[in-house]
């Protein structure tokens, strides 16, 4: 599971018209510069075979929740609540298999999906926010 977003292009005035564009290209909601609430710290890939970037997230508070329509990059979507995420019990270090190997990562567990890796990671900074 991942969160939407993308590369910012020589078309966009700054980041925060990136994410906008880059959430309308694959959700098919358009955000407004107004439910704007927060930025986040960088976060950066912790594998070596993962291209150097730095993802930057930005935090919306959208008046309603938007009904989606998804591009061709997005398998699928579902909406979760924060509260579900929060539950001591969500969050614990999960075992996976990646690329052959038994690997132990912190992770958001829900019935049916593990959330870890930079998802986690932003996830985890954004909950940080909110309790203090």
């Amino acid at each position: 599971m991942a969160l939407p977003g993308g590369r910012q292009e020589a078309r966009d005035e700054d980041l925060v018209a990136t994410v906008i564009r880059e959430i309308n290209e694959e959700v098919g909601f358009v955000l407004s510069r107004e439910d704007l609430i927060g930025r986040l710290e960088d976060v950066v890939p912790r594998t070596p075979v993962l291209p150097p970037i730095a993802v930057r997230p930005f935090v919306f508070l959208p008046p309603t929740r938007p009904r989606l329509v998804l591009n061709s990059e997005v398998a699928a979507t579902r909406w979760v609540l924060v509260d579900d995420l929060l539950r001591s019990e969500a969050h614990h270090p999960a075992r996976l298999e990646l690329a052959g190997q038994s690997r132990e990562v912190d992770a958001f567990e829900l019935d049916d999906a593990i959330v870890w890796g930079m998802t986690e990671r932003i996830l985890t900074q954004l909950f940080q926010h909110l309790r203090d």
